[in-house]
């Protein structure tokens, strides 16, 4: 942009030196050189922090499926990157061994209460023990707990989506068996009820941006549009200004001034959930400060837009 404002000082320069409306003297072979640094000093350099601008990523949160029983999977309904609601079927596990103990602990508590009421039934004509009538109802208490349990075991044979979203890179097959344990996924769910947008701003550009300012962003996966939003938060942390409990002393490495992440939200919500996870474009942020530049980065967001449609980088 400075190079096209420049490239028009030119040629109204020319034109007014071939009219001879001004002198061809020294000022004015100099003037291209004192308008360039013009416009960088006073419009392009503020720019920057008036209305910053940034590359943008779409993520969404992964949900790592790890069932609460162990078992064989007997049927997988779902299909890789299809939408699902929260609570659609994923995939189920032989519910046989769930099944029986719940059963026996049931003909277990059968049992039990009735030994609980002869127990009461004893002692209230003085021929039992206060202790007995209390035995008994400790263990049906505790079978009914059991009950409880197998129960939740039982339920949990039937493993349902954690929210509105899809199952990608699906590999689970119906026999295969599939554990319990929290380091052993058996498939990723990606939870699309939530669209974040991360937008990279350099540290010296991020001064004057809060919450709330307008945005607006382009996608490559949508070329030639610009899409409205707003500002979230600023991300108030980066990996190289976290620290973790460790017995090691400090270990000094060269310092970068690493990008903040600024979180928005688009205004067309029926947009944002269609963007696939790991769209990226460019967002320029409208802050309070230097607002005339505003104009000119809405110009260069709108050029990137265009450019979109051939740039693949």
């Amino acid at each position: 942009m400075i190079v096209v404002l420049l490239n028009v000082y030119l040629v109204i320069l020319f034109l007014l030196v071939k009219l001879k409306i001004v002198p061809f003297n020294l000022f004015w072979k100099v003037s291209p050189a004192l308008v360039f640094l013009l416009l960088l000093i006073g419009l392009f350099i503020p720019m920057g922090w008036g209305a910053p601008q940034g590359a943008a990523l779409v993520v969404r949160n992964s949900v790592a499926i790890v069932p609460n029983v162990a078992g064989e999977v007997i049927d997988v309904p779902v299909i890789a990157n299809t939408p699902l609601k929260a609570g659609d079927v994923l995939f189920r596990i032989d519910p046989v061994p769930y099944q029986a103990k719940l059963d026996a602990l049931k003909a277990q508590l059968e049992l039990a209460t009735l030994r609980l009421s002869e127990t009461t039934r004893l002692q209230t004509t003085g021929a039992g023990r206060g202790f007995d009538v209390e035995q008994a109802q400790a263990q049906t208490d505790q079978l009914q707990a059991e009950i409880a349990e197998a129960q939740w075991n039982l339920d949990k044979t039937v493993v349902r989506a954690p929210a509105d979203g899809y199952v990608t890179n699906l590999a689970l097959r119906k026999g295969a068996r599939v554990s319990s344990l929290p380091l052993a996924p058996v498939m990723a769910f990606i939870d699309t009820s939530d669209t974040i947008i991360g937008i990279e701003i350099a540290q010296i550009n991020a001064r004057y941006i809060t919450p709330g300012q307008p945005v607006e962003i382009t996608f490559k996966y949508a070329p030639g549009k610009v899409y409205p939003g707003k500002v979230e938060s600023v991300l108030q942390a980066v990996a190289s200004g976290q620290t973790q409990t460790s017995g090691l002393a400090v270990a000094p490495k060269e310092i970068a001034s690493l990008p903040l992440a600024v979180r928005i939200r688009l205004e067309d919500k029926n947009f944002a959930d269609v963007l696939p996870a790991g769209s990226t474009g460019d967002a320029a942020i409208y802050t309070d400060h230097v607002t005339p530049t505003h104009i000119i980065r809405k110009v260069l967001l709108r050029q990137i837009a265009i450019t979109n449609y051939v740039n693949p980088f």
